[in-house]
């Protein structure tokens, strides 16, 4: 207990002293939202894939999809790595960075009102950010108070705030270049640990050929007549599959916070660099946790994890760490889980804040707003975000899976259709716009309200209906000539000549 306590004691110290010197480079706006737009390529990767995956998905979606599918659950990791991860960077990265730039713009509703050129849809963006990413933090909150409970026996309520104040800390003192640095040691800690985890998890199993042999011969009266579908390639039910896949999968390309580490990228470098590292990351974080959680029944039975008539999945994965891990990995873990917590926390909270102070606030109710005063108002709306994330977290309505799949479903659901749309396509519509965003959150709250309709396809069915309604809405409605003129002159930022050396570009001779 001593060493395990004597961890979490460095940890949070390194996190403060990180932030206090951040706080140096903090001289505006532009600084405390984006790092001043010159985040180099490993931090801007480990940003991104720290802020990808948390507790959220090592707790609560490893140990839900991973009992549900079996080993294919792996198959979720790798969507997060190919699709989530580098064709993010592909298609996203490079354009996003010289758009946004283009219209100074620092966050996801900003570019909507620039782009769109409309104040409405800007503030109504910026409304749809703050409520569902308070669910997203809550689900963050809880999966990681499972494994404190687990290493330190501490109750809920002292993780939850004691987590919020060291994060509110460290974001307010240095905004995105703290979260930026913190990220990156909190990379290097998950990298190591999860490999560390799913050694244990498998050794005591007998090792991997025994434990997918034990697999294998897993039975439960939903699949009776498939036997080994647990070991199988897409397990007992694909098409569940594929819809998680895409919800956890393409959901990042919509996602404010996720994307808003494109606006920050310095150079070509990062670009280039950030897509290896960043699809690297999530192979190792995203498929070792749920490569991992797919051997989850060899732990126990449905009724091990049964409260209250209803199975709690959330507790799946913290029963496997404790039958698997000495002490002391166990400890290890739990900065593993807080790491990889506390840079998603860190994302959720300066794009909750930046986005109501910069897209809500300032101009609207707010007239008169300079540097200064924007710099203050964002670190209130830190505390205050923090604050309503907290008072939900104590009392979270439903599992982390569904939490997640909520806030993820309505958010991209909304924003990935526009946002990518509006990167390359010059004819999208205001109206188009709209209709994503009453489709996104539609979809994602009917979900609340019929039983038969999971929070996780419904997400993954507001994303794909916003890529179908936004280019047909686009069509009816068209835009006007004083519109095509003004989206012409935007996209000349992709025409801009530069000169770069031989050693990046070959050139024609």
């Amino acid at each position: 207990m001593v060493v395990k306590i004597l961890i979490l004691v460095i940890f949070f110290a390194v996190m403060i002293l990180v932030g206090v010197n951040a706080k140096k480079k903090v001289n505006g706006v532009d600084d405390f939202v984006l790092g001043g737009r010159k985040i180099g390529p490993w931090m801007a990767a480990f940003s991104f894939g720290t802020s990808y995956f948390s507790a959220v998905i090592f707790v609560g979606y490893a140990g839900q999809f991973g009992w549900k599918f079996g080993i294919a659950s792996t198959w979720i990791g790798l969507g997060n790595a190919l699709i989530g991860s580098m064709l993010a960077w592909v298609i996203l990265g490079r354009r996003t960075r010289v758009m946004t730039n283009h219209l100074s713009s620092s966050t996801m509703p900003d570019f909507f009102g620039k782009r769109y050129d409309s104040k409405a849809i800007k503030i109504a963006a910026s409304a749809i950010a703050f409520v569902f990413l308070i669910p997203y933090t809550a689900s963050v909150y809880n999966g990681l108070s499972k494994l404190f409970a687990l290493a330190f026996d501490i109750p809920y309520a002292a993780v939850v705030i004691g987590m919020a104040v060291l994060t509110g800390i460290y974001v307010i003192l240095g905004g995105y270049m703290a979260s930026s640095m913190n990220d990156f040691i909190q990379g290097m800690i998950m990298l190591i640990g999860i490999i560390a985890v799913i050694a244990s998890v498998l050794a005591g199993q007998g090792g991997f050929t025994e434990a997918i042999k034990s697999l294998a011969n897993v039975q439960s009266a939903e699949t009776i007549e498939q036997p080994g579908v647990f070991a199988s390639f897409f397990g007992p039910d694909p098409f569940g599959l594929l819809s998680v896949v895409v919800l956890t999968s393409l959901g990042t390309w919509g996602l404010p916070q996720m994307v808003q580490k494109f606006y920050a990228i310095k150079d070509e470098k990062a670009i280039k660099t950030g897509t290896i590292v960043s699809t690297f990351f999530a192979i190792v974080i995203g498929g070792g946790s749920y490569f991992m959680g797919g051997f989850g029944r060899l732990f126990g039975a449905a009724e091990d994890f049964t409260v209250d008539g209803k199975m709690a999945y959330d507790g799946i994965v913290p029963a496997m760490l404790q039958n698997s891990l000495s002490d002391i990995l166990i400890g290890v873990v739990v900065v593993l889980v807080l790491s990889a917590s506390m840079s998603t926390l860190s994302a959720l909270v300066l794009t909750s804040s930046s986005t109501l102070t910069l897209d809500l606030l300032k101009g609207n109710i707010i007239k008169d707003m300079n540097q200064k005063k924007q710099l203050l108002i964002m670190r209130i709306m830190i505390v205050f975000f923090v604050a309503v994330s907290v008072i939900i977290a104590l009392d979270p309505p439903t599992a982390i899976a569904q939490l997640m799949g909520i806030s993820w479903g309505a958010l991209a659901g909304s924003f990935l259709a526009p946002f990518l749309y509006g990167l390359y396509w010059k004819k999208v519509t205001r109206p188009a716009v709209w209709v994503s965003f009453l489709s996104g959150v539609g979809i994602t709250v009917a979900s609340l309200f019929i039983d038969s309709l999971s929070p996780i396809v419904a997400g993954a069915a507001a994303m794909i209906a916003g890529l179908i309604i936004v280019p047909i809405v686009s069509a009816v409605t068209k835009n006007s000539q004083k519109d095509v003129n003004r989206v012409d002159n935007i996209f000349e930022c992709y025409n801009v000549n530069i000169t770069v050396k031989k050693s990046r570009q070959l050139s024609s001779d």
